[in-house]
């Protein structure tokens, strides 16, 4: 479980497509302290939740390996990841820390496309489009995470929203970089989820 506070950026120092390209073992360099990252711990990455299967250190940075499997390859952004790319790392929540987000699983729910960026003062503002699946758990005022950020939607219609970005998260995450025809990776709001399923079931 997660808050979609991001507390790194990683970057990708190694990516091996293994099991006729099923699966791809990446390293991943953080600021991490190594000795804290034991092997079977789940990290999101770019609100991908993965499960740490070796780390060690390298250069004076602490590293970890993740495997992406085909699922994961097929539904999210994973599939275009690549060596020096970078990604918005979160650690697991532990019982008392903050949430200063809200509930993320890690669990991304597909893709969303980014159809228009607007800079403004100290701010960028966002256009994305996503499947209509997926647009029925997004609501004005809402919750969204995107590649790992949790963040509040700004306005709906139909299959586009939009989300402001506020300084602090600009220069924190890998946000950014983020331009007109990027992908990113989204996770619709797990109370948005279970009152639409409540409301299938009346």
């Amino acid at each position: 479980m997660f808050t979609g506070i991001v507390t790194d950026i990683g970057e990708i120092i190694s990516l091996k497509p293994v099991a006729q390209g099923q699966l791809h073992r990446m390293r991943i360099a953080c600021d991490y302290d190594q000795t804290t990252i034991a092997d079977g711990a789940s990290i999101a990455c770019n609100g991908v939740c993965l499960t740490v299967v070796a780390s060690g250190t390298a250069d004076g940075k602490t590293w970890f390996d993740v495997d992406a499997a085909a699922e994961t390859l097929g539904m999210t952004t994973a599939k275009h990841w690549a060596q020096g790319g970078r990604l918005n790392l979160e650690r697991a929540l532990k019982i008392g820390d903050e949430l200063g987000g809200h509930i993320v699983a890690g669990h991304a729910d597909g893709i969303a496309t980014i159809v228009k960026r607007d800079d403004l003062p100290d701010m960028a503002r966002f256009e994305l489009r996503t499947s209509r699946e997926l647009a029925r758990f997004i609501a004005a005022k809402g919750s969204i995470t995107l590649d790992g950020v949790s963040l509040t939607v700004n306005t709906v219609d139909d299959v586009t929203f939009s989300v402001l970005i506020i300084p602090h998260t600009l220069s924190v995450t890998t946000l950014s970089g983020w331009k007109a025809g990027s992908e990113v990776n989204i996770e619709v709001d797990l109370m948005a989820r279970y009152a639409a399923r409540l409301s299938e079931m009346k």
